[in-house]
């Protein structure tokens, strides 16, 4: 696909941005060097191509444990009672 000047000029009017005219130029070969690439893979014969579809990543058993690190936490917390966190109160 080869971008033109009006194509380029469309494309800033929808995107909201401003192109400086010395780049112009530049930015419609990259464009149309992207493009390109795009039309490239639209090419691709991938009806042979068998992949392994069927295989799933194995899921393991979800169970609710408890992993211990309340004691831990609340050992290096300044003051605590219940399971919980004692903190001054801030709001009268």
């Amino acid at each position: 696909m080869q971008f033109d000047d009006e194509l380029l000029d469309r494309l800033q009017r929808l995107g909201m941005i401003s192109i400086q005219e010395e780049k112009k130029e530049e930015i419609k070969k990259q464009l149309s060097e992207v493009f390109g690439f795009v039309d490239n893979i639209a090419t691709l014969q991938i009806e042979e191509v068998q992949g392994k579809r069927e295989l799933k990543t194995p899921m393991r058993e979800d169970l609710p444990r408890d992993s211990g690190i309340q004691s831990d936490v609340l050992r290096h917390a300044p003051d605590a009672k219940d399971g919980f966190f004692i903190v001054p109160k801030i709001i009268e």
